[in-house]
């Protein structure tokens, strides 16, 4: 029997898709490790290793980076064409045409490229069919920091992170309001809600951290390399933060209680993996949550005002009743306190019958006036306006 002539087993689809998984990995233009290639696969590195060695075999060129220790895709990076059914060219030429125009995220462009390839590779019938599909079909992001300018940021970032190289950076902390320079091994690069964040260890802090990329001033690629701690993940290291901000000490297990006028708004979305609920009778709906922090859920709840009650903890319930109290003092102020007082300046001078001011006279005290009130006003110097970006707080991260 002739050993060429022996059939070999069919590969099974889920290490096809494990390795269309370490190819998109690899072409990604980021030096990845046995390590991190199996924590994305969720295999063992010695499988890993069976698969790299199997794309070698097929003609996928495949190097390791001696320096960075890492494998590392070179040549063109292109992949021959791939046979789309008809609903997964859908899929892919709804994200990659809306991600990737003017309006989509940040630092996505290349998307609009992909898919207008994509496109001229289907049949004639296949891409006009699409045509009339795209055309009906709309995805709308959340408002996001365009981080305009940022892109040199975004590269340096993006390359380091790949090379595990070392970064020193520039940053403006909302939290403290002030200019910071710390050393960042940056771990990983996520897009979360409205802005691209980096997380990784800083040396002022000596913790891992977060920081939004819209907030770095300067940044330098320096020679030094690091390692990713062992067992790293995004996931891990937020734990059941509410966001992205875990808070240090034990989790909070919160219970609040929705209106019926917005307990179904409520109900239908997968706001955190740990959320339980219940409806009630009178359709209202008991929310409950096991959280780490309360500050940033504090201000989710804020946001349904006096549509949800916050029954556990007495800490949140009090926090959430204080910032509800001082809202509602600055509506019970009068509108305009200058206004008035000028009406009632104006009244006791008719009242007591005082001359009325020459038209010089009366233009030379509201100018004066103007001055002074101008003095007392506090002067804020955005640092974001040096790199023309836009400063958003909306995250609350430092």
């Amino acid at each position: 029997m002739n050993p060429g002539n022996v059939k070999k087993p069919p590969i099974k689809p889920s290490r096809i898709h494990r390795l269309l998984k370490l190819v998109n990995l690899l072409q990604s233009g980021l030096a990845q490790t046995t390590r991190t290639l199996a924590t994305e696969c969720g295999v063992s590195r010695r499988t890993v290793f069976r698969d790299l060695e199997l794309l070698r075999q097929s003609d996928v060129g495949i190097e390791f980076d001696e320096q960075a220790q890492s494998f590392v895709m070179r040549g063109t990076r292109s992949l021959p064409a791939t046979n789309f059914t008809a609903a997964e060219s859908l899929a892919v030429l709804a994200l990659c045409h809306h991600m990737g125009n003017h309006k989509g995220l940040p630092f996505l462009e290349h998307a609009s490229t992909a898919a207008l390839k994509i496109e001229s590779s289907l049949p004639s019938r296949l891409r006009e069919e699409l045509a009339t599909d795209l055309r009906s079909l709309e995805i709308m992001v959340s408002q996001f920091n365009p981080l305009t300018d940022m892109s040199t940021t975004f590269d340096v970032v993006r390359q380091a992170t790949g090379r595990r190289r070392n970064l020193r950076i520039r940053y403006f902390d909302a939290t403290k309001r002030k200019e910071i320079q710390t050393k960042l091994s940056p771990y990983r690069i996520f897009f979360l809600r409205r802005s691209w964040y980096v997380i990784g260890r800083s040396s002022l802090h000596r913790s891992p951290r977060t920081f939004n990329l819209g907030r770095i001033l300067e940044v330098t690629l320096l020679d030094g390399s690091f390692r990713v701690p062992r067992g790293f993940s995004i996931k891990r290291h937020l734990g059941n933060a509410w966001q992205m901000v875990p808070a240090p000490g034990p989790d909070h297990r919160i219970k609040a209680r929705f209106s019926a006028k917005v307990a179904l708004n409520v109900a239908e979305v997968h706001w955190h993996a740990t959320q339980k609920t219940r409806w009630r009778a009178d359709g209202s709906l008991d929310f409950e949550v096991k959280v780490s922090g309360i500050d940033e859920i504090s201000w989710w709840l804020l946001s349904y005002g006096d549509q949800v009650e916050v029954l556990a903890p007495k800490s949140l319930r009090d926090l959430v009743s204080r910032r509800l109290e001082d809202a509602a003092k600055q509506y019970r102020q009068p509108k305009s306190t200058t206004s008035s007082n000028k009406e009632n300046h104006k009244k006791t001078a008719i009242k007591h019958g005082e001359p009325k001011p020459k038209p010089g006279q009366a233009l030379k005290r509201r100018t004066a006036g103007k001055k002074k009130a101008k003095s007392k006003l506090p002067v804020c110097k955005n640092p974001q306006r040096k790199n023309k970006t836009t400063d958003h707080f909306s995250d609350r991260q430092g």
